[in-house]
């Protein structure tokens, strides 16, 4: 049990490396920024053509940024971490969560200014207001708290995964920002309905064949 709690050896060394810096290797290539890392190599960030280079059949996932914060994707992490507890966000129609600890600018408080109620989802490490009812906002406060009360683990089981996607499946859509509305709402506009063989469809004017007016029988 207690090896069970131990924490992955790539995983501290991902939370202090610093992503986003320019390829030394690949300096005069577009996409060179080093945002991806590697779970077996377990050393410095690094670009797209290194990982076609040296990293090709490799345990890698990817970094991205969100307000200048290093994030990751819900589906790639939760391949070899179990994150519950740990907050997650929607970001341009893909679920996240932080690596670290963000700055807060506001004081640390457990009550919503102007409405007088209490918001009990606190972030354990840090305090930081949480949106859901979870334990940390980020990998790196989940570290801190296994390390001091090892109520916690990374260690992957079929039963917990289960839970987690049924967990992620069940939590409210929240109102999309602004980079939602541009990159990905418009896609739910446009999506076409399932049809329904019940309902007679509709024929377009465009398609109708005009036929040859006939005048009225004359009577006798």
């Amino acid at each position: 049990m207690e090896l069970m709690l131990v924490p992955p050896p790539w995983l501290e060394q991902l939370l202090s490396t610093t992503f986003f810096t320019m390829c030394e290797n690949h300096i005069n290539t577009p996409r060179n920024e080093c945002n991806m890392y590697c779970l077996d190599c377990k050393d410095q960030a690094f670009c797209f053509y290194c990982k076609q280079s040296w990293h090709k059949d490799h345990q890698v996932i990817q970094i991205r940024r969100s307000s200048y914060h290093d994030v990751v994707r819900v589906v790639e992490i939760q391949k070899v971490l179990d994150i519950s507890g740990v907050q997650t966000y929607v970001i341009n129609s893909a679920r996240v969560l932080f690596l670290n600890e963000r700055p807060q600018n506001q004081p640390k408080t457990n009550s919503v200014v102007g409405s007088g109620k209490s918001n009990s989802h606190l972030c354990e490490i840090c305090r930081r207001n949480l949106l859901d009812p979870f334990r940390f906002c980020s990998l790196g406060c989940k570290l801190v708290g296994i390390k001091k009360d090892r109520n916690a683990s990374f260690a992957l089981s079929a039963k917990k995964d289960e839970e987690i996607g049924r967990m992620h499946e069940g939590m409210p859509r929240r109102l999309p920002s602004k980079e939602e509305l541009r990159e990905g709402i418009h896609k739910q506009v446009y999506q076409s309905k399932p049809f329904n063989s019940h309902l007679r469809p509709l024929c377009s004017n465009s398609r109708r064949r005009k036929g040859i007016p006939h005048r009225a029988p004359i009577g006798p």
